[in-house]
């Protein structure tokens, strides 16, 4: 961390080369109650087809927060979002070629023909073949996309319709200006390979992070600062590699929750000093689960606001989402529910019921029975509470639902206010949840 004066607003619109390393400096430092402004770059595709590039994503370099330390936590307000790409391409992949990688596509790329490791490239044309070595001039991406599609926005930011293949050709033979890619960003834009099988799929757009977090105690890719893809380092035949023990040092930045968009607020573990305050991967929509391994990744401009929160030790994020985006029974209870629950209350001699507000734990793990219990194990530890009151909470006043498949998801639900209180976030959940 360096040791500049305090900013009110830190501007970001540099990136890392894919891992996120506590021993690199960060900016900032922002104060406690400052903004973040970034300019970020697409994820997951454009990095997956730049071998140079470390992580499956590439995210912006960490911000400092002022007298954060280990032990704390910081919130983050996502004050705003917006999509600055006019199109971007997506779908599934597969990597049927093993000697493009050494053990993770994601992480360890090299060159088919020469050998080299993690190299430049120059783009030839467009299609899947248009990325290549720079050292040898080979065709190199690592990932093969099935079931590909291009999708163009509206100037509104509104809606969203994918393309045939003309017109995917036609975005391709122009893809550095149909992406906005900031100009510090080194990926190849995906809009290139101008992948057509989907046309004419009309959605509506909802954009939010992907990846929003603060930097672990080690260095990780970026992609696998996260339970599921941290799986994958296990034993990994290259650099960064862990072990098993060792995964406790990440920090769950890499969510691809959906609810993680403008209006929510994000608290976040402190595990080395000043935070390091990341992000990066902006999705311009995605349903739960992101079934399909990617959705539609678009550069943007991101507003935060962070907040020290002292003493509160996580082991991974808390999630206060928009109210409209939380699960039917974690809704606070309104004026007309609390008056009835009183009066059956009252007939039945049980005492005063709860006051309780929202709060959702965000759990990974490498399957989804493994991250469930994660969550519910991260809530009772935080909160006081058994896990099996958590499961009960969870099941009456919540829910349990999918951020990404195979292995991130959040347990909401409805949590007494003394509790809340207990732990510093009964400020936070009275803010957002207006009680």
């Amino acid at each position: 961390m360096n040791h500049e004066e305090p900013k009110c607003t830190v501007f970001v619109n540099r990136f890392t080369d894919g891992v996120l390393d506590p021993a690199k400096p960060m900016l900032g430092p922002v104060r406690d109650g400052g903004f973040i402004v970034a300019n970020t770059a697409p994820g997951c595709w454009g990095p997956m087809i730049t071998p140079e590039l470390k992580g499956g994503h590439e995210v912006t370099v960490p911000v400092a927060v002022e007298g954060a330390e280990p032990g704390d936590a910081i919130a983050i307000r996502i004050r705003d979002l917006t999509v600055t790409s006019a199109a971007t391409s997506s779908g599934c992949d597969s990597t049927p070629d093993q000697s493009r990688f050494r053990g993770d596509p994601f992480v360890a790329k090299q060159c088919p023909s020469c050998g080299a490791y993690r190299p430049k490239t120059v783009t030839e044309g467009i299609g899947q073949g248009s990325v290549r070595c720079a050292e040898c001039g080979a065709e190199i991406s690592p990932f093969v996309m099935t079931n590909g599609y291009t999708i163009v926005f509206d100037h509104e930011r509104g809606v969203a319709v994918t393309l045939d293949k003309k017109a995917a050709e036609r975005v391709a033979g122009d893809a550095e200006r149909y992406s906005a890619k900031p100009d510090s960003s080194v990926q190849n834009p995906i809009l290139l390979f101008a992948p057509s099988d989907l046309p004419g799929v009309p959605t509506r757009m909802k954009p939010f992070l992907g990846q929003l977090g603060t930097t672990p105690s080690l260095p990780f890719p970026d992609s696998h600062n996260a339970g599921d893809f941290g799986a994958f380092l296990v034993g990994a035949p290259h650099e960064l590699a862990k072990t098993e023990e060792e995964l406790a040092h990440r920090t769950d930045g890499h969510l691809d929750v959906n609810t993680v968009r403008a209006g929510a607020v994000l608290i976040c573990p402190v595990k080395v000093k000043g935070g390091g305050v990341y992000l990066g991967d902006m999705h311009a929509f995605q349903g739960n689960g992101e079934i399909a391994g990617h959705t539609a990744d678009v550069a943007g401009v991101a507003t935060l606001q962070v907040h020290l929160i002292k003493g509160l030790k996580l082991e991974g994020p808390i999630l206060l989402p928009v109210e409209d985006d939380l699960p039917h029974l974690a809704r606070p209870m309104t004026c007309a529910e609390k008056e009835a629950v009183k009066a059956l209350a009252e007939k039945w001699g049980t005492g005063a019921a709860e006051e309780d507000g929202p709060v959702c734990f965000i759990g990974t793990g490498p399957n989804m029975n493994a991250a469930i219990g994660n969550s519910l194990e991260r809530a009772a530890s935080v909160l006081g509470m058994s896990v099996e009151e958590v499961k009960n909470r969870v099941t009456v006043a919540g829910a349990i639902e999918i951020g990404r498949a195979p292995g991130v998801v959040m347990a909401t639900f409805r949590c007494p206010l003394d509790k809340l209180e207990r732990t510093g976030l009964m400020p936070f959940v009275r803010q957002q949840y207006k009680l």
